[in-house]
């Protein structure tokens, strides 16, 4: 088999402050932008990886979702505990002070972990956790 990773799905609640964070401050070139009715759908992705996407997308899309439903989603958003994805670069210290400087939400600063991997992490406007590892 061959297998590989083309689209991840992360939420968003709000169109332009997504575009500018993905777009402006990760440096992801837009790769899709469809809007239906109210609803935005974005994909983004690393220009040198251009078979590889993040789709953001309504969290609220899907017509079988239920007022609870909806609500818990809503609360995790906030909370920054509903989605996240996991960001390489082999410049952690830079990326992380550009991210800082453009005011993105700090979760944690550069740090040795455990496991041996040194990482930060961010929010994104939607509040999914952002993570960065250090790579070669």
């Amino acid at each position: 088999m061959n297998i590989t990773i083309h689209n991840a799905y992360l939420p968003h609640n709000d169109p332009q402050a997504s575009l500018r964070f993905y777009r402006d401050t990760l440096g992801f070139e837009i790769r899709n932008d469809v809007e239906y009715g109210e609803l935005h759908w974005i994909t983004v992705g690393p220009p040198n990886q251009p078979d590889v996407s993040i789709v953001l997308h309504p969290p609220f899309a899907d017509p079988g979702i239920t007022d609870d439903e909806r609500r818990t989603i809503t609360e995790m958003m906030a909370k920054g505990t509903y989605a996240g994805i996991n960001l390489a670069t082999p410049e952690l210290d830079e990326t992380f002070q550009r991210l800082q400087a453009d005011e993105a939400e700090v979760v944690q600063e550069p740090t040795d972990q455990p496991w041996g991997i040194r990482d930060c992490a961010f929010r994104d406007p939607a509040g999914n956790m952002i993570r960065i590892f250090e790579v070669s």
